[in-house]
């Protein structure tokens, strides 16, 4: 049994209801935001809930079983409360969201709550997105083991890989800039290829603190996997890591860390098993 309060429960109890919901949107770096259904805003212990337009949230229903309880919500973008480059430039994952029920009649008189989770997927589509409630069960949904592979099960610099990442990074500028996804830092003269597979973080700029992974890096010229969500131009920094394929002879020959490798190289794969006599 959930505790709504008592002015609330007795509102809840009779033939007419006027009910609000309300979204408190916690992100990482602390911020927080509340948005309503409701046509007007209100103000529920200290923070102002906004009336958003086009707010639509599919139904709340659990279940007495460990399935996992997802919600989305639909909406329009707003520029100055959600905006897609935000939304692009992840600064809302992981945002802690809770989903509360009110009486916008008298917003004071108790909540309840009705689902508490973590922001999944958001899909968006023109000036519209669409953003998946996890659950607090998703967690438990999560693999855990290990399986035989040929490539590296480690991440380049943690604990099991051993490699230091300042070692194998290096600073720089932007000098040229050719689209979202693609520049030109000419005092880079590594081997084409080294940072293929990296990581680029922004140390400066507009997309300053985002990282992006590196796709192709040829003569000075790096190609991003995505575009940024925010402009790049020239003067912007960054730093960027020697990238990593998780191969055997990756790891031998560029990292000498063969050591440390994760995987199994010489494990025959299905080509093996479905290799005829003779083969």
């Amino acid at each position: 049994m959930k505790d709504c309060g008592e002015s609330l429960g007795l509102h809840l109890a009779e033939d007419v209801t006027r009910l609000a919901s309300l979204w408190r949107v916690t992100r990482t770096d602390g911020t927080e935001m509340g948005f309503t259904d409701h046509d007007r805003d209100l103000v529920v212990d200290g923070l102002t809930y906004k009336a958003a337009s086009g707010f639509t949230p599919t139904t709340v229903a659990s279940s007495s079983g460990m399935s996992v309880d997802n919600l989305d919500i639909q909406s329009v973008l707003d520029s100055a409360d959600i905006s897609e480059a935000d939304l692009r430039a992840g600064v809302y994952d992981y945002a802690t969201i809770e989903v509360l029920l009110v009486d916008h009649g008298n917003p004071d008189g108790g909540t309840l709550y009705l689902r508490k989770g973590t922001l999944g997927e958001v899909k968006m589509s023109g000036p519209t997105f669409v953003a998946e409630l996890r659950g607090m069960a998703q967690v438990f949904s999560k693999k855990i083991g290990q399986l035989y592979s040929p490539t590296c099960r480690a991440d380049l610099g943690d604990d099991r890989c051993g490699i230091d990442l300042t070692a194998i990074s290096v600073k720089g500028v932007v000098q040229t800039v050719h689209s979202q996804r693609s520049f030109t830092d000419p005092a880079r003269i590594q081997l084409d290829g080294w940072f293929r597979n990296g990581l680029l973080s922004w140390t400066s700029g507009a997309n300053a603190g985002l990282c992006m992974e590196v796709r192709s890096f040829a003569d000075g010229r790096f190609e991003l996997f995505l575009p940024m969500a925010r402009t790049i131009a020239p003067g912007d920094g960054y730093e960027v890591q020697a990238g990593c394929n998780k191969l055997i002879t990756t790891c031998r020959d560029k990292f000498a860390n063969a050591a440390a490798f994760r995987g199994e190289p010489h494990v025959p794969g299905n080509d093996f098993l479905t290799r005829g006599a003779g083969g």
